[in-house]
């Protein structure tokens, strides 16, 4: 048998905000979406250019509590060609939330509190 990793999910409040956020800080666009008539939930699958691998993000009508994706333990990483230019970028939209200049990696963190590890592509 033979598996490949093709998504990974995470629950979002806000869906344009969530979407917004993954444009401007990955380049992830949406590929796909599904939901029913109703409009009562919603998912959306991201990607870029760089992998097949994609986000799904899911929403729910009427959900006002936040999620727990992982409680901080869970995480997505991705590794980027220019990281000084990365890290400057997230810096100005104001969603880095750790930097370890040990490890040379840091991490952003979307609208629902889901870390994100940013990692030199020369690491990788």
């Amino acid at each position: 048998m033979n598996f490949k990793m093709v998504h990974t999910e995470v629950h979002v409040l806000d869906l344009d905000a969530s979407l917004a956020f993954y444009k401007e800080a990955l380049g992830l666009e949406p590929v796909r979406e599904k939901g029913p008539e109703d409009g009562s939930w919603k998912i959306v699958f991201l990607k870029n250019d760089q992998t097949d691998y994609q986000l799904e993000l899911t929403w729910n009508l009427g959900r006002t509590e936040p999620y727990d994706n992982g409680g901080g333990d869970i995480h997505l990483a991705f590794t980027v060609d220019d990281y000084d230019a990365a890290l400057s970028h997230h810096t100005q939209m104001g969603c880095v939330v750790k930097v370890n200049e040990r490890m040379g990696i840091y991490f952003i963190e979307d609208p629902d509190g889901f870390w994100i590890e940013i990692i030199p592509a020369k690491r990788s």
